[in-house]
């Protein structure tokens, strides 16, 4: 990987021969990488070769502000899915939305949301968000 990376070649098992390869990697980790260089468990070299530009998402906890737009983005994606008109999401559930941990980012939210459309009436309240949303394990 560190060879095709850096010099846009690569050989198979057994072969003398070269092969030019054009590749870009894109990667996505939740670990903190430089931390993890520090303990051994990742390479160096390899952060370095893979580095070229870096896009930091932070986690879901720290943009809550972001919920609205989400939440009612996969309230109208999984009720298409569905078959049945978008629910309304009333402002005390989002109130209670981000109140939550979200330790599983935006992947916990879009199952939230989908629990809520199934399990909620025409409306999903703060009182619903409360009752169908446990604590995080």
């Amino acid at each position: 990987v560190l060879r095709a990376l850096q010099e846009n070649k690569i050989s198979r098992v057994g072969s003398d021969k070269d092969i030019t390869v054009n590749v870009r990697v894109i990667a996505a980790t939740n670990k903190n990488l430089t931390q993890e260089i520090e303990k051994g468990n990742f390479r160096e070299d390899l952060y370095h070769r893979l580095s070229v530009i870096i896009i930091n998402v932070p986690p879901l906890c720290d943009r809550l502000e972001d919920i609205p737009l989400l939440a009612q983005h996969f309230n109208e994606q999984i009720c298409a899915e569905y078959g049945i008109p978008p629910k309304v999401i009333n402002p005390d559930a989002i109130e209670e939305l981000q109140k939550l941990k979200w330790t599983g980012n935006i992947r916990e939210l879009r199952n939230v949301i989908e629990r809520l459309i199934i399990l909620c009436d025409k409306q999903i309240t703060g009182n619903d968000v409360k009752a169908f949303v446990g604590p995080v394990f």
